[in-house]
């Protein structure tokens, strides 16, 4: 299948939404201005603001123009370029900045120097992130040449801002799940005995592709075998392994995060090949109804912890227990379901330096969130893990995704 479409740009009109967004952001806090980190992070927050990503950052004060600060002369190129294509910038000051110094003299032009400013990103807490997104070596050099100014980190707060899509952000999340019901179908065409991961990784990878966007890191999470509790990139894309063959009694696990923009979509495609054996179709029944309990709760006015809950609730009396996050916020990924359900006594051999303190952090439902619904159910090391994309609606919620909402048997 040759995709036809193209993927939906962002107006000025969304451009001025969100930056009237975060001005009174700023008002809010009593902020001069915000620097917001993109540089390597996954959640790639500089775009809210420049609609772009330049493994930078974004200085955004609360009056004059604001600034792209990226790490080489070729990514201003690269924006330019795109400019003449006919896809006009939302930000016009692209500048080169090689280390924390040079940006703390941006702060020195603009006589910023005893001002009070946001930081997003020094303490984010995105999956694969949870040391932060700014690089130590640039804050140690911004913070050095800048002693008399107040930064305050506020990620978490400005993660909220970005929470509730505009029409034109749902327009990308709706593409986005396109491609990945597409992605989906085509590994349901190929996925057999005796095929390996990686064909399954490329095609996956290829079908997103072809709609002309991209995909979060690390692209497709990936396991197989009848019982397993490895989940990352496959193993064989970092180290020199050989990839595995699929075989009867497997489950395929891919986890697909196509992204339109900057607007993420996640979806979680199970494959059996029959037979898989009980314990594993336990763990399917109880993430199925996991997935339908959060469907008939989701709406606007309840609580994010009311969401998980009720996900939650088929867990109790079954003795399963759940992985990773039932459900998560997507762009940004930051509302995190994680349950303790059934967890008292589990032993996965790990040894943890230091108590674990993943953040509870707490919403109120609105229409326009998004959500990637991940219903996950183990026992002893059998796992089964679907689920899609889900967007809250005026009256409740509605599904952009089918097919990796269901196990897939073959």
């Amino acid at each position: 299948m040759m995709n036809q479409n193209f993927p939906p740009e962002l107006t000025f009109n969304e451009r001025d939404r969100r930056w009237a967004n975060a001005k009174q952001f700023m008002k809010t806090h009593q902020l001069e201005a915000l620097l917001v980190a993109g540089f390597r992070a996954r959640e790639m927050y500089e775009s809210y603001l420049s609609d772009d990503y330049n493994e930078g950052c974004v200085f955004f004060p609360s009056e004059g123009e604001p600034v792209v600060i990226t790490w080489a002369h070729l990514r201003v190129m690269r924006a330019r370029w795109s400019e003449e294509q006919g896809h006009p910038l939302w930000i016009n000051d692209y500048r080169v900045a090689t280390n924390g110094k040079a940006v703390a003299d941006l702060f020195k032009e603009r006589r910023l120097t005893h001002s009070q400013v946001g930081v997003i990103g020094l303490t984010s807490q995105a999956p694969t992130e949870p040391y932060g997104c700014i690089p130590a070596n640039f804050w140690l050099q911004l913070i050095g040449e800048l002693p008399h100014l107040r930064f305050k980190d506020y990620s978490e707060e400005f993660s909220h801002l970005m929470l509730v899509k505009s029409e034109e952000e749902l327009k990308q999340i709706r593409y986005a799940a396109k491609a990945a019901e597409y992605a989906c179908k085509v590994i349901t065409e190929i996925a057999r005995p005796g095929v390996g991961e990686e064909v399954i990784f490329a095609e996956a990878t290829k079908a997103m592709i072809s709609f002309g966007i991209g995909v979060r890191y690390p692209a497709i999470v990936m396991n197989s075998g009848p019982a397993t509790l490895s989940w990352g990139p496959p193993r064989w894309s970092t180290r020199a392994e050989k990839p595995r063959v699929l075989a009867r009694g497997d489950l395929l696990q891919t986890e697909l995060m196509p992204m339109c923009g900057n607007q993420e979509v996640q979806v979680q495609m199970t494959v059996a090949f029959d037979p898989i054996g009980k314990t594993n179709e336990k763990c399917e029944l109880i993430a199925m109804r996991a997935y339908e309990e959060g469907l008939k709760i989701l709406k606007p006015g309840i609580t994010f912890e009311d969401l998980v809950l009720a996900m939650e609730e088929p867990l109790k009396s079954s003795g399963c227990w759940a992985y990773t996050p039932l459900v998560h916020s997507i762009s940004p990924h930051f509302l995190a379901g994680r349950s303790k359900v059934n967890t008292g006594n589990l032993n996965l051999g790990i040894q943890y330096l230091g108590e674990l303190s993943p953040p509870i952090r707490k919403a109120t439902i609105q229409e326009g969130m998004v959500f990637a619904f991940e219903p996950n159910a183990c026992l002893n090391h059998h796992r089964v893990n679907i689920g899609g994309t889900v967007v809250v609606t005026k009256e409740g919620c509605i599904e952009l995704n089918q097919i990796p909402c269901k196990v897939t048997h073959l």
